[in-house]
């Protein structure tokens, strides 16, 4: 027979789990490959890894159009250097609905290598 410190702990367990689940929330329209978690908190939206390699992607655009602007590339280069970038944020995407709304440390150094590459071609 549980005792009352037993149900106590139980209970409280219990809550502490329902209470982790509920930092995400299931999107209102399932996806192929099931619910979608979405970010709740500030935090979840703009986890410091995610932030880093978005704020890259979005220097790299504007590094793109600055150059397209002062005539250093053609309009052509700027469309494969911006789809190039579209890939890779598309792939962040992905890696961070795959864990939670975050992006791992290995998943990060591989998105910045990728983005290094496009860095590369830019200006040349």
């Amino acid at each position: 027979m549980f005792t009352s410190s037993t149900r106590f702990l139980t209970l409280a367990a219990m809550a502490v789990a329902v209470a982790s689940v509920g930092g995400y929330a299931l999107a209102d329209t399932p996806t192929p490959a099931g619910p979608v978690l979405t970010p709740v908190t500030k935090w979840q939206a703009e986890h410091p890894r995610r932030t880093q390699v978005n704020s890259r992607l979005n220097t790299q655009n504007k590094r793109i159009q600055a150059e397209v602007k002062d005539g250093q590339i053609g309009k052509k280069q700027a469309a494969a250097l911006h789809t190039e970038d579209h890939q890779i944020r598309t792939e962040e995407r992905d890696m961070a609905s795959q864990n939670n709304t975050h992006i791992t440390t290995q998943e990060q150094k591989t998105l910045n290598q990728q983005e290094n590459a496009v860095s590369g071609q830019i200006g040349k």
